[in-house]
């Protein structure tokens, strides 16, 4: 557990130490009963079970919906309002360059007129770096609960980014193995990272009309956040139109190495064909005066056999010739 008082003007921030357990809950508690005018805090948890939100559920008021989305991990990116508690669902991305995988967390959020609730599910943690944001930039402290919101969002929108350009490095490094001379079967690769894609869509796609609304005038928010709030929907606008070039490229490099796969397969048909006419003469050839009739003068001729080699040779060269010159062999 994780909490801190912040001062709206001053911009100080105050870290009050809340151990694990009931205890930390206590302290955490006793510290929002004394909060002053122009204060606010946040009180962050980190993958918290029933029992971890029951205090701070009943100091916010919280809905026991929105206490089971806190504890339940795998929440769709959404906004809902619970009387003055705004709750926010975030998914985290991380990747994988080993994989190559993306990997999901989620983050909600809950703020009310003075205090902010976090919990985190999944090993990445934005709320550290907006913490760290925070207090580089204390300005923004004169927003109240909304500067937490908006300073969570950013991080994570960030990381949005970041992985969309590790996908694009490892579909590009795709992209050149779908079109070099080697003869791989990347289907399974195309199909991993398209699924990979449709992960991070999932993540993206629904956080942005939450952001574009967050941008937009809202009642009981201080007009000056509306900036800060509209460059997070620009970017996260961004990402999600990079994200979809991302889908459609796969699907486009996927189409184009089932194409390759095809030529591939119809440049050894033409080579199997081309073989078989070249043995196909001369075993004509020796089925003709295999025949042994009793009447067939070349099997009496000396120079019939030399002659049989030499028809069989010439015809196999001529057809070597014609299917290499058309690219057949």
């Amino acid at each position: 557990m994780r909490c801190v008082v912040y001062h709206e003007w001053s911009g100080r921030a105050e870290h009050v130490g809340c151990p694990d357990g009931d205890d930390g809950q206590a302290a955490a508690l006793g510290r929002l009963k004394e909060l002053a005018e122009g204060e606010f805090a946040w009180v962050h948890l980190d993958e918290p079970g029933q029992g971890d939100l029951e205090g701070l559920s009943e100091r916010l008021g919280l809905h026991p919906l929105a206490v089971e989305d806190a504890v339940q991990a795998y929440q769709r990116p959404k906004r809902e309002r619970y009387g003055e508690v705004l709750a926010v669902a975030l998914k985290t991305l991380w990747y994988l360059r080993e994989g190559p995988e993306v990997e999901t967390g989620d983050v909600m959020l809950f703020t009310s007129p003075h205090l902010v609730l976090s919990a985190r599910h999944g090993p990445a943690d934005p709320t550290a770096e907006a913490v760290r944001r925070l207090e580089e930039d204390p300005t923004t402290l004169r927003f109240g609960p909304v500067a937490v919101l908006h300073a969570v969002l950013d991080t994570v929108v960030d990381s949005y980014s970041q992985v969309a350009l590790r996908v694009r490095a490892d579909l590009t490094q795709l992209e050149r193995r779908v079109f070099a001379p080697a003869r791989d079967d990347l289907t399974e690769a195309i199909y991993s990272l398209k699924r990979e894609v449709v992960e991070f869509r999932d993540a993206v796609e629904p956080l942005v009309p939450v952001v574009q609304e967050f941008a937009g005038p809202r009642e009981g928010w201080p007009q000056d956040a509306l900036p800060y709030f509209r460059d997070v929907a620009d970017h996260i606008q961004r990402t999600n139109t990079e994200v979809h070039s991302l889908d459609e490229l796969l699907n486009s490099v996927l189409d184009a190495h089932l194409a390759r796969m095809g030529t591939w397969q119809n440049d050894d048909m033409r080579r199997i064909s081309a073989w078989a006419a070249i043995l196909a003469t001369p075993t004509l050839i020796a089925g003709v005066y295999g025949m042994n009739f009793a009447h067939m003068p070349e099997l009496g001729w000396v120079y019939g056999y030399p002659l049989a080699i030499t028809m069989m040779v010439a015809t196999a060269g001529l057809l070597y010739r014609a299917f290499r010159r058309n690219h057949w062999l």
